[in-house]
């Protein structure tokens, strides 16, 4: 079974054994889940120039004899020109600065073509970096796994393993002698979508990426960088990349934001809780801000207009609007009936807030109450009176306290009537006290 490292810099020799130049690379055809290798291309013998040679002139491809089924004089190749030079060995394009792509001329290819699918092993995925989901992190492809399927080779994975990198070295009998010391690491290819449009990176498909957890999207997102992470921010969904967005500290919301056309932008702050919407919009001009609140649905844009109301630093710049209330008329069985209808829209109900028809807040009950009780019992009748509260001018240093003082999930926000405003949870109230750098951000 070949690997990419054990091929390049290979004599290329001719269906009579003359050489003819060395292998500086390998294409395959992009558009397959396990693509077929379409050309190589090479250096010709005493020429600085690159040439490719279709497929349908191989004969054979393994390390240590790579020949043609045709002589050297019958040969039909096409240059091809790199914009830059490669980077040197070990580094990614993006560290280098160098821009890892060629145009394919000639009878091969169209230069420029978007639909042109071929792709050059060495040049394009060779050390770049890919998000690894199971392990939530980036690895870096050090080798490129083939095998040959009847008359033709294809790719099948990428090795992430130290056993690649001696393997580049010349050093693979020291990996063997290693053993599972230097185990060898992969990805199947077809779990693989390479990112094109000048990007030094790989990432997984799509609807594997946007299962993983938000936090983790985020922390990958941030290590690949502004440009390829921007690039992977703008596949996910509306609703991951607002959970993603959220992962974000403002700066790097602002600057996600800001490179999206208005519908998309709206759409994503709409998906993500009212009071995260509120501290990103009060980061960006008034102008972009009002343009995006126009575009929301109208009443989630009103809840995100009357956070904005408030100072950031205070419960009411902190709270969510999202909450469940009931009327203490309800019973414990209508209330359970009534949280299938409101949770969806909760940002929790581990606790749920008694009003009356004025939404004057007259207690609270947890879960554990509500399951508990009969199903015909009164939530009036067992309910817990006097919640503690925080007011919307409350500074959020005072609300973490309360909130750990007592041991609270979340703690109501009342105005000067005691009518119910909204809720501060927990983590919002952890973020607002970690240091800034404790969210993801760009480095």
């Amino acid at each position: 079974m070949p690997f990419l490292s054990g091929l390049l810099g290979q004599s290329i020799r001719d269906v009579t054994g003359q050489p003819i130049g060395k292998l500086t690379d390998v294409i395959v055809d992009s558009g397959q889940a396990y693509p077929y290798i379409s050309a190589i291309a090479y250096r010709p013998s005493r020429s600085k120039e690159v040439r490719l040679i279709d497929w349908a002139q191989m004969a054979q491809l393994e390390p240590g004899d790579v020949t043609l089924k045709v002589a050297a004089a019958q040969v039909q190749s096409a240059r091809a020109t790199w914009l830059r030079p490669l980077p040197p060995v070990g580094m990614a394009a993006a560290d280098s600065g160098y821009v890892a792509d060629y145009t394919l001329a000639d009878s091969l290819s169209q230069p420029n073509n978007p639909n042109d699918r071929r792709l050059p092993l060495a040049r394009r995925i060779l050390d770049r970096q890919i998000i690894d989901v199971n392990g939530r992190r980036l690895v870096r492809v050090n080798d490129l796994q083939l095998l040959k399927v009847n008359e033709h080779y294809r790719l099948i994975g990428a090795d992430i393993s130290g056993r690649g990198i001696l393997r580049r070295l010349g050093l693979g009998a020291l990996a063997g002698m290693l053993g599972k010391d230097v185990e060898g690491q992969y990805i199947a290819w077809d779990a693989v979508d390479p990112l094109h449009e000048g990007t030094a990176a790989l990432k997984l498909k799509y609807d594997r990426l946007s299962k993983m957890h938000p936090a983790d999207i985020a922390e990958i997102v941030t290590q690949l960088g502004r440009q390829v992470g921007t690039s992977v921010f703008e596949t996910l969904d509306t609703e991951t990349a607002a959970d993603t967005l959220q992962e974000f500290d403002t700066e790097l919301q602002v600057e996600v934001i800001e490179g999206l056309d208005d519908a998309r932008a709206a759409d994503i702050i709409e998906a993500m809780e009212p009071d995260d919407a509120a501290d990103l919009l009060a980061e960006m001009s008034q102008e972009r801000a009002n343009a995006l609140l126009g575009l929301m649905n109208r009443a989630e844009a009103d809840e995100v207009r009357s956070l904005l109301a408030y100072d950031e630093n205070t419960a009411g710049g902190t709270m969510t609007t999202e909450y469940v209330a009931i009327p203490a008329t309800l019973t414990a069985e209508q209330t359970i009936n009534r949280l299938r209808e409101l949770a969806p829209e909760a940002e929790t109900i581990y606790y749920i807030y008694v009003t009356d028809e004025e939404e004057h807040l007259l207690g609270v009950l947890s879960l554990r109450d509500l399951i508990v009780s009969q199903p015909q019992a009164r939530v009036a009748d067992f309910m817990h009176d006097g919640p503690i509260s925080v007011t919307a001018d409350t500074p959020h240093q005072d609300v973490a306290f309360i909130l750990a003082k007592y041991n609270l999930l979340a703690v109501p926000v009342v105005d000067q009537e005691k009518r119910l405003l909204g809720i501060v949870t927990v983590d919002d109230a952890i973020d607002l006290l970690l240091p800034h750098r404790s969210r993801a951000h760009f480095g």
